[in-house]
């Protein structure tokens, strides 16, 4: 059974404090495997969240730090018995980009650029399954179906009375030109689009064709933002077999600098609003 709990998120904020710990100590994450008897890259991927961590190891790192405060240690046991819980992503079965969804379930803002496709957050039912069956033509109808329902569920956060997700998309016009599925799913796709727009907390901006180069044409990516100040940013890049999750300082900072500038060059939302009904209207 799916758990409140954000696995995911307790894993990153795991991670966070006993990467702190390591520190505190003066350790390097090689000599903290040497003492342990496993691998640097087991520390790595425990202390970026990446990996699920027992109790037991939790016990053992703590041990390397000589934690004497057992109130510390008993909250960090909690805390890997809490990311042992399954999120609601977990009752879809084996879900390729699991990691991001649980950050995005926790985010209090993102931030996409898209130049190929509309998000997934906004996107219909119909342009969904069009858009899946495309991208993965091998992939079994049943799959398929599954990944258009997470893709359904994931959407809760936008539309949520309390709370809701603050979305500010970016779109290359060749998302909007791009015909997935029929005219008739483009059109109702973008009216959809117009219509989410609309709501206070998400902002829809579109850059033209006619505006030429600009820093968004090295591809797709997202910047998550979560409520608490704990919890670092996270820019996300979807790739093909494997995904990149970035949380340095300096290089979340280098992806909100394009990102402002994508946003300075696009239209603005009126315009954006605007420029998508006119396109919508090419697909009656």
């Amino acid at each position: 059974m799916a758990s409140s709990v954000n696995p995911t998120v307790r894993r990153r904020r795991l991670g966070q404090e006993l990467r702190r710990l390591r520190e505190q100590k003066g350790m390097t994450a090689e000599e903290v495997a040497e003492r342990l008897l496993v691998s640097q890259s087991k520390i790595s991927r425990l202390e970026n969240g990446r990996r699920s961590i027992s109790q037991r190891d939790v016990r053992d790192l703590c041990g390397v730090y000589e934690v004497d405060d057992q109130r510390i240690v008993e909250s960090l046991m909690q805390m890997a018995k809490d990311s042992r819980q399954q999120g609601w992503w977990h009752s879809f079965g084996d879900i390729p980009y699991s990691v991001y969804i649980g950050l995005e379930t926790d985010a209090a803002s993102l931030r996409v650029y898209d130049p190929q496709v509309v998000p997934g957050l906004l996107q219909t039912r119909r342009y969904a399954e069009s858009l899946i069956t495309g991208a993965l033509p091998e992939t079994a109808a049943a799959d398929i179906e599954k990944r258009v329902q997470v893709r359904l569920r994931r959407q809760q956060r936008i539309n949520a009375r309390e709370n809701p997700l603050r979305l500010w998309t970016v779109l290359d016009e060749a998302a909007l030109c791009r015909i997935v599925g029929t005219k008739a799913v483009m059109r109702e796709q973008l009216e959809h689009l117009v219509e989410q727009s609309e709501l206070p907390h998400v902002t829809v901006q579109v850059i033209p064709f006619t505006m030429g180069a600009h820093p968004g044409l090295n591809g797709q990516y997202a910047i998550l933002e979560f409520p608490d100040a704990s919890d670092s940013s996270v820019v996300y890049i979807e790739g093909v077999t494997s995904d990149l999750y970035l949380e340095k300082p300096n290089d979340v900072q280098k992806y909100s600098v394009m990102y402002e500038h994508l946003r300075a060059q696009a239209l603005n939302v009126e315009q954006s609003r605007q420029y998508i009904e006119d396109i919508a209207k090419t697909y009656a």
